[in-house]
């Protein structure tokens, strides 16, 4: 069996259908605790109360609120530190700071000399809803198993002739694997680059076998926001009841390069670059490069309501549909590869897989590959409660509820593979904040507040009992934990002026994953193998400080 020995380097219009995953939709589904100072210092506990241009994004009630017309800007500096442990070695630490006006926004308000509807209200905002910078590496020193044997895995089923590159005598490809046959990509990848061999009866095998040692290192750097534009209408009723409208529009751009490597001894290698069926003890070194891009926007519609009763108490409400998004897909990767074998106490190189020892490291590359899709983020219902205590003492909890469950595709591009992995391992997300806001003195206030978010993911799938399905050149997953929010903040009032000042540190955990333990076998849906071994894997933390600075003039 002679495999396609040299880079596949060419682009094609489409990749095949499917090949998105419930890991990005849910990781596009984020969200962080951003907006005007006052709002981040009393944790975005302002449900109930409005009266603050971060409230068109989150219950668009608030709105309502208004007596005069209000414009906003904020500029956010942002120092996080990104923390991968657990690996087995010392934790890897980064650390960047961001500085960016992640809000402004204008409102108006008009009466309209109804004792009905008193006011009538509008606005438009922008507000920088999520940003995914960060960067972590790790080493590994003791690896259980290899990448490639979790692709041996997956890959059971496909034909060798289905994952060989085939060239003519000019060396022009005739067949090429990623967009001639409907393989998966990882599986066509590693088994041109002799990362998996074997195949003959369906039944491939990794580098790593039974006395293999071996470590790996991982390299990740992630870049992109979430960007959100909002058009709100509000008014209320009687001053008793406050109800805003409010269509949003995102913006959404997210790039992932990661390196995945490992170095294993006592391998499973071929003894023979022209029959790699025949199998022996050897020596592997090897890389798998990915480069990930995302891109697209999307439209959302969100529905509020404000019952105060009494001027002391309020009551809110709101619900957010999912952002139906029309997104871009792009996606490659290369391998690069060194395997031996030991004989007769001599080390024999195989670097002339690819061409010749004298062409440098061998290499195989997907080339690129993009696709569209159109999607949808969960729902999401919040309730609010308020109460206001000599008009100097404000009290506000929020709660939120996420329904993670009901996100995947939508319209023709509707997956059942996506909507069971979706339903498999996912559950609703709850979140709690608490903010509290004392008037010292008639202009002087100061702030504080807490938040915490559960995970929207199942235990199962986030500690390693489920099978997790990717998508593409992506192997390596990260499924996230908690996120807590503690905030505090002083603002100060003059005339139509006002200045706000807020400082949130938040801390998220996530575990992450190079590659899902290994399935029975591929149509055998999240079946763990008796006694599946895990890949490396590790805590990953992000903690942040943020410092936040809001002027405004009302008018």
């Amino acid at each position: 069996m002679k495999k396609l020995a040299f880079a596949l380097a060419f682009s094609a219009a489409a990749l095949a259908a499917g090949a998105q995953s419930s890991v990005d939709y849910y990781n596009l589904s984020q969200s962080q605790l951003r907006g005007t100072a006052r709002y981040m210092s009393m944790a975005g506990a302002f449900g109930a109360l409005g009266g603050d241009i971060s409230t068109l994004t989150q219950n668009p009630a608030g709105i309502g609120v208004y007596r005069s017309s209000d414009i906003t800007a904020t500029l956010d500096i942002d120092l996080r530190r990104t923390t991968l442990d657990n690996t087995g070695s010392q934790p890897y630490r980064n650390a960047q700071t961001n500085v960016a006006c992640n809000n402004f926004g204008y409102v108006g308000a008009a009466k309209t000399g109804s004792s009905i509807m008193p006011y009538f209200q509008w606005g438009a905002a922008y507000n920088r809803v999520q940003t995914f910078n960060r960067y972590y590496r790790g080493y590994f020193p003791e690896i259980a198993t290899s990448w490639t044997n979790q692709v041996a895995a997956a890959s059971e089923g496909y034909t060798s002739r289905e994952l060989e590159g085939r060239v003519n005598s000019d060396n022009q490809i005739v067949y090429d694997p990623f967009y001639d046959s409907d393989a998966d990509w990882l599986s066509a990848l590693a088994y041109n680059s002799f990362l998996i061999n074997g195949g003959r009866d369906g039944n491939y095998v990794g580098l790593f076998q039974n006395g293999s040692t071996g470590n790996a290192e991982v390299e990740v750097e992630e870049r992109g926001y979430i960007d959100e534009y909002t058009i709100n209408f509000g008014g209320n009723f009687a001053d008793m009841i406050y109800w805003g409208l409010g269509i949003g529009i995102r913006d959404l751009s997210f790039t992932r390069y990661a390196n995945y490597n490992e170095q294993i001894s006592n391998a499973l290698v071929p003894v023979d670059p022209d029959n790699t069926d025949r199998l022996g003890n050897g020596a592997a070194e090897w890389g798998i490069d990915t480069y990930q891009s995302v891109s697209g926007s999307g439209v959302n519609l969100k529905f509020g309501l404000i019952f105060k009763p009494v001027n002391e108490f309020r009551l809110g409400f709101a619900v957010h549909t999912p952002t139906w998004y029309n997104l871009q897909f792009n996606q490659s990767a290369q391998t690069t590869y060194g395997l031996g074998r030991i004989e007769a106490d001599n080390y024999y190189t195989f670097d002339n897989m690819a061409g010749g020892p004298d062409e440098g490291n061998p290499f195989a590359d997907t080339g690129n590959g993009y696709w569209s899709r159109s999607c949808k983020s969960p729902w999401r219902l919040m309730a609010s409660a308020a109460t206001v205590i000599g008009g100097r003492f404000i009290l506000s909890a929020d709660y939120v509820y996420e329904a993670y469950p009901s996100m995947g595709d939508s319209g023709l591009d509707s997956s059942v593979e996506v909507s069971d992995d979706i339903k498999r391992y996912y559950a609703g997300s709850n979140e709690l904040r608490v903010g509290a806001e004392l008037r010292v003195t008639p202009g002087l206030s100061i702030r504080a507040g807490y938040g915490m978010k559960t995970s929207g993911v199942k235990a199962d799938a986030r500690e390693g009992r489920d099978y997790v399905y990717t998508s593409g050149v992506s192997s390596m997953y990260t499924f996230d934990g908690t996120r807590s929010n503690i905030t505090a903040g002083i603002g100060y009032r003059w005339s139509q002026f006002y200045v706000d000042l807020a400082y949130v540190h938040s801390t998220s955990t996530a575990k992450w994953n190079a590659f899902t333990p290994f399935p029975r076998q591929a149509n055998e849906a999240y079946s763990l193998a008796a006694g599946a071994k895990s890949g490396p894997t590790a805590d990953l933390t992000d903690t942040s400080n943020r410092l936040a600075l809001t002027l405004g003039f009302r008018f």
